[in-house]
């Protein structure tokens, strides 16, 4: 099955890119040359930089390496996304163009073309007046007498043909190029400060206003380092949080490569609490479980913290299940007083079920990205509960974040990067 499924995904990258490259380059020129040679270059380089990236980043390869590979190999993947999205668009444009009146041209030079006329007193015994004089020495037969003519071309409707190829073309390469160029820009700037107030029934009148600051997802890695971080710090501690809670997938390496890009994060003010993601399982989560501990913040490793108002509990990402380390929430929750609000710090929104049934309630989480680049919202959708914002099961509500960072491209389309500040509201208040 996993074969199968292989080879189907090899077939539609495959396919998929023979036709952005059939529609770019093919269609948009007149006959095999340099151009689309060097269409068919692009292609293949691209995709060869993009895995490349992939397997240095998760295979632990020299930094300076992935550093090398990172920015175009995961630029391309988000190119290639939205230059397929944009030539599909295309189709529906294209009969449009093809149809529409075309200018008239004269077709012949009339100096080289002039047609001799044969009148009555021409016609001379032995004179065939079948023949029309077409050009100097050139002769062509009358086709009202020809009984098998020879299909003729037709330049007009090829050149018209290209001509719609190439503006087709043109326009989805400008489309796709500025929906990647300012996604990359919208994560580079950093994420913005975003307010939600969520009412608790058993927070105390006393903690009403009290304000969490959620960030999720900020994939330190070799794109984005110790400036975004530092980005990042200055923008939670500007807007003055009670707490700050980072919900997993800190980051894309191990801690020899990125300790200097989280460093940063020891410039928080507030009290600052840590869950791991999945990300950090495939990078070593233990090292980096100290590590943050070392930067000051207070790991959550299936724990609670009893806070003056609530309590504040953390569980480790599902991934750990791998290495025993999964989460476990009779351990973090099964002794705590139900009488107390109780905030639930779990990575993934799937995680929701098991808080239900252990009376959270608020869970903040992150994982989702938002869909990052859309239309992947809607696969991200598939998978989770919730893709991003507040939502309430049962008697649990939960919030998703779409994230501080990005992973694989730095871009994000319709999912734009955020750091939640949520405000406890008391109902008693």
């Amino acid at each position: 099955m996993v074969i199968v499924f292989v080879l189907l995904a090899l077939a539609v990258l495959v396919g998929g890119n023979w036709y952005v490259w059939r529609r770019l380059f093919r269609d948009t020129t007149r006959a095999p040359g340099a151009v689309r040679r060097a269409g068919a270059a692009v292609v293949v380089g691209g995709w060869a930089l993009a895995v490349g990236a992939l397997v240095a980043e998760r295979a632990g390869a020299p930094f300076w390496l992935q550093r090398t590979l990172g920015w175009p190999g995961f630029l391309w993947l988000a190119l290639c996304v939205y230059l397929l999205l944009a030539v599909l668009a295309g189709e529906a444009v294209r009969p449009l163009l093809t149809r529409l009146p075309a200018r008239r041209r004269p077709t012949a030079d009339a100096g080289t073309a002039m047609a001799s006329q044969v009148s009555p007193a021409d016609g001379e015994a032995g004179a065939d007046r079948s023949t029309v004089t077409v050009g100097p020495d050139r002769a062509a037969t009358d086709p009202a007498t020809d009984p098998d003519p020879a299909p003729t071309p037709a330049p007009a409707e090829v050149s018209r043909r290209l001509f719609v190829s190439r503006v087709v073309a043109g326009a989805a390469g400008a489309v796709a190029v500025g929906t990647v160029g300012y996604g990359t820009y919208g994560v580079l700037r950093g994420p913005r400060i975003k307010r939600v107030t969520v009412p608790l029934a058993k927070l105390p009148r006393a903690a009403h206003g009290y304000r969490i600051a959620v960030v999720s997802d900020i994939h330190l890695g070799p794109v984005l380092g110790r400036g975004f971080t530092q980005g990042i710090v200055d923008t939670i501690n500007a807007a003055q949080p009670d707490l700050v809670a980072v919900v997993g997938d800190l980051v894309d390496g191990s801690v020899r490569d990125l300790g200097p890009a989280a460093a940063p994060l020891a410039g928080l003010d507030a009290p600052s609490y840590f869950v791991t993601g999945n990300h950090e399982y495939f990078s070593g989560a233990a090292q980096w479980v100290e590590e943050v501990r070392r930067l000051g913040l207070v790991p959550l490793e299936n724990a609670r913290t009893e806070l003056p108002w609530f309590d504040l509990a953390g569980v480790n990402d599902i991934a750990g299940e791998s290495e025993g380390q999964g989460p476990d929430f009779a351990k973090a929750l099964g002794d705590r007083d139900p009488a107390r609000a109780c905030v639930l710090l779990a990575h993934q929104p799937v995680q929701i079920h098991q808080a239900v049934d252990h009376g959270v309630d608020l869970q903040l989480s992150g994982h989702t990205h938002g869909g990052q680049l859309w239309p992947g919202n809607l696969i991200a959708a598939a998978a989770n509960p919730t893709v991003a914002g507040l939502d309430r099961y049962g008697d649990t509500q939960l919030y998703v974040s779409r994230g501080a960072g990005a992973w694989g491209p730095p871009t994000r389309v319709g999912a734009p990067s955020d750091i939640t500040m949520i405000q406890l509201a008391s109902t008693h208040a």
